[in-house]
């Protein structure tokens, strides 16, 4: 039987919310009017919008690779989203132009991906697990959904019909028909989006096969690589495709495919009533965010294919940990949200945001990070390193799916930060700005001031056309002890109206009623589980939201002397001339004094320490100024 839960919540289209925020809204318009236009030109600079020309021969340079098409889709979907809350004619018609090329490039059939049309069109379909023949189709999906939303123009989301149909033609347990599914996850999230843009059901219905498909014996990338003349190679751990989806129990592979699979199977779920979806869902939530998860809300902790690691085996200074898995993150728990409400989500939703993401592209908005290291200590000596700067953000790729990733989740905040139910308005994240609701036909605006991650106060005004009886349901983080909440200036009992995380407040609202949440932020030093051995014996400091690091730039060389003794007291200090404001935290730590080792590489044990100031910054913030180390987790003293 399906699983009917009580209720299930629905993001706001993005035109309804518009962020001023103190914290947010800087980096929103660097990411309008910096990142989405550098995007564009690496993409016109590399060849990657051009390819959609058709007018490649072998000899010319910028042969089209087989990724490309995703590149440009999540272009085109950020700036749909820009589009959506900052009309620009501008970039509407530039917009407009990528389309038309694209459309222009589908074949007759309904086939669209410029690699497999002018480079190896023999190859059509031939080698799902390594090609990304479905990745870049779904993407292009999404993106056609995106501009549909923002635009109401047809011509992409007709086009983008017309390759799911080609798809569905190929693709399912019909006889004659292939029985795969893509070795990059993305196309099965991106058909319900297709199918929730147009309300026709067969592309849910394709969504749902290649999710139930996966994993199933004879698995298809050993018929695959069969029928190519080669041997087959295990690669289903690494692709999830080792097991049917509902029996998988452990989060394994490629991370970020993961993190897409893991998205589709939550919104095949929310469509069909699956509880058997739900409950593997549930499963591999917890054991990624209990087991396989950074303090950052990074996740994938091996660079050798980009994969999960075992259980607690979260290493530092080789941490993976890519932006694009910890976007993946994001999508998923936003998900999870919508089809159960519980802050657990949220608060991994916002840890990811506050740390693993904004942490991948710098604060100019133009150089990017791809993995995202807890522990840096490069030196000019060590080949392995970058060079002497060690860890530095890059301004482009050659696999680029991380800007562009980022472009779209940033351009794209303001659907993460509120939900609507039945009779009922959802706060998740705290950022200024307003919202537009529309509950039981009454038109409800939301209007949100507040400094946060810096300050403690929240205040919503919430501003009903006319006095009605609903729900504000507002989120206290699960970093936070001792939050209290008034109405109109009156105190309220939390505990009675917490339910799972939320703060439900039922009440006959008026025009200009207010809720003040206060949320206190001391500084914590956070411990790792005792099973995570590369942090043991150490503390994060974390202040609200936001995870916080040493920098050689403050702190000196070697960070690793560095201890901090659990009497020291640490302080927060908002420093307005400091990347553009930012709040940093100050203390007393002691670090072991090297003045006197001359020439010698071990001693018997003799060594003072020293008391240090030490000054820690925002890990999102890191490597904005001069490279060099950097630390999350710090010995304790």
């Amino acid at each position: 039987m399906p699983f009917a839960p009580s209720h299930i919540l629905k993001p706001l289209p993005l035109g309804q919310v518009r962020i001023d925020d103190a914290f947010w809204s800087d980096r929103l318009e660097t990411n309008r009017t910096i990142t989405l236009p550098d995007v564009y030109q690496k993409c016109k600079k590399t060849g990657r919008i051009d390819a959609f020309k058709l007018d490649w021969k072998p000899g010319k340079p910028n042969q089209p690779h087989h990724f490309w098409d995703s590149d440009v889709a999540k272009w085109i979907e950020a700036a749909a989203y820009s589009l959506a809350t900052h009309p620009d004619p501008k970039l509407e018609k530039l917009l407009t132009g990528v389309i038309d090329l694209i459309v222009k490039a589908q074949q007759p059939d309904g086939y669209l991906n410029v690699h497999f049309t002018v480079v190896e069109p023999e190859k059509r379909w031939s080698n799902l697990r390594d090609n990304h023949e479905l990745y870049c189709a779904g993407h292009l999906m999404e993106a056609a959904a995106a501009h549909y939303e923002a635009t109401g123009g047809r011509e992409f989301l007709d086009a983008m019909r017309r390759c799911a149909n080609h798809i569905s033609s190929v693709f399912g347990r019909q006889k004659g028909k292939k029985r795969g599914y893509p070795g990059h996850e993305e196309i099965e999230l991106a058909l319900v989006k297709l199918y929730r843009a147009t309300g026709e059901k067969r592309y849910l219905d394709l969504g749902r096969y290649f999710v139930d498909e996966r994993g199933r014996k004879p698995l298809y990338f050993d018929v695959e690589a069969r029928a190519r003349g080669q041997d087959p190679k295990q690669y289903g751990a690494y692709h999830q495709a080792d097991l049917p989806v509902r029996r998988m129990k452990t989060a394994d592979g490629h991370a970020v495919r993961a993190m897409y699979l893991y998205c589709a199977m939550t919104d095949v779920a929310s469509e069909t009533g699956d509880k058997t979806l739900l409950a593997a869902c549930k499963r591999l939530w917890k054991n990624v965010t209990h087991r396989r998860m950074y303090i950052t809300g990074g996740v994938g902790s091996a660079k050798d294919g980009e994969r999960f690691g075992a259980d607690y085996d979260l290493p530092n200074e080789t941490a993976y940990a890519e932006t694009c898995a910890a976007i993946g993150l994001v999508f998923w728990a936003h998900r999870m949200l919508h089809l159960e409400p519980d802050a657990r989500y949220a608060d991994v939703m916002e840890r990811a945001l506050y740390n693993g993401v904004l942490s991948g592209v710098s604060l100019g908005g133009r150089k990017f990070f791809y993995d995202n290291p807890l522990t840096v200590y490069p030196r000019a000596s060590d080949p392995a390193r970058t060079g002497p700067s060690g860890h530095v953000r890059q301004e482009w790729f050659g696999c680029a799916c991380c800007p562009t990733n980022i472009v779209r989740m940033l351009a794209s905040l303001g659907r993460y930060v509120y939900s609507q139910g039945k009779n009922e308005i959802y706060v998740h994240l705290y950022a200024g700005g307003q919202a537009e609701f529309e509950i039981d036909s009454r038109k409800v605006r939301l209007t949100q001031k507040t400094r946060y991650p810096w300050k403690e106060k929240v205040r919503l005004a919430v501003h009903p056309e006319k006095p009605g009886t609903f729900t504000v349901a507002v989120r206290i983080p699960g970093w936070c002890r001792g939050a209290s909440l008034k109405v109109n200036g009156r105190g309220v009992n939390l505990a009675r109206i917490t339910k799972k995380g939320y703060a439900k407040i039922k009440r006959l609202w008026k025009p200009g009623d207010t809720v003040e949440l206060m949320l206190p932020m001391p500084v914590e030093r956070i411990e790792a589980n005792p099973n995570v051995r590369a942090n043991s014996g150490k503390v994060a400091l974390q202040r609200g939201p936001v995870v916080y690091c040493l920098e050689e730039i403050d702190n000196g060389p070697n960070l690793s002397e560095i201890s901090l003794p659990a009497d020291a007291a640490l302080r927060a200090k908002y420093d307005k001339n400091l990347l553009g404001g930012v709040t940093v935290i100050t203390g007393k730590a002691r670090r072991r004094d090297d003045s006197s080792w001359k020439d010698c590489l071990y001693r018997p044990a003799s060594s003072k320490t020293k008391v240090v100031s030490i000054q820690a910054m925002p890990y999102y913030a890191w490597c904005n100024r001069k490279p060099g180390e950097m630390l999350v987790w710090i010995r304790r003293g």
